[in-house]
């Protein structure tokens, strides 16, 4: 019983202890000049797209209706072609079973590396209805989308290449109000 209580305290110690570290080592955000601060609205459009060079252990198979769990990691484009530039990577773990289906384990991960925007978006898909248009919840991100809340709206463009058209809506906190110290 006191080796249980040990474990709990440890967890629970190494847990907070990650999380002071997440906040005070997460990487500054790459402003650009013409980024108005006072504007806490953005939007964005990207594509989703399966990369180019894949290897036998990249190959993922198509979601079946009895799968336990999809997991697929893909790259993000500013544009639908296979040539567009590659602004960053896409990476999820969704879980199709009915009773999942409005977990908090459906998550997409979108991380961002460009001179514009360097940092990550995390979206909850909590109502996922096997549709042709899917709406997810912007949960939160790092760097310069550091504490983003917003919508995010997941249209297949073509059946057959397996491309993903995603337009986000994100706010962000007032940043004009800071803590004084």
């Amino acid at each position: 019983m006191m080796l249980c209580r040990i474990i709990f305290c440890v967890a629970v110690s190494i847990s907070i202890l990650l999380v002071i570290l997440l906040s005070v080592f997460s990487p500054a955000p790459h402003k650009a000049s013409s980024q108005d601060p006072s504007r806490p609205w953005v939007a964005l459009s990207l594509y989703i797209q399966q990369p180019d060079h894949i290897s036998s252990s990249n190959l993922q198979p198509a979601l079946r209706p009895d799968a336990g769990a999809f997991i697929f990691h893909r790259i993000l484009t500013e544009g639908p072609e296979n040539t567009s530039r590659v602004i960053g990577k896409a990476q999820g773990f969704i879980i199709p079973i009915e009773h999942f289906a409005h977990s908090a384990f459906n998550i997409i991960h979108l991380s961002f590396d460009t001179p514009h925007y360097s940092g990550s978006l995390n979206l909850q898909a909590k109502h996922v209805a096997h549709k042709d248009r899917e709406e997810l919840t912007v949960v939160g991100g790092t760097g310069s989308f550091a504490f983003a809340r917003g919508l995010a709206v997941f249209a297949q463009t073509d059946g057959l290449s397996a491309t993903y058209y995603v337009n986000l809506q994100l706010r962000f906190p007032d940043r004009s109000e800071t803590i004084p110290g």
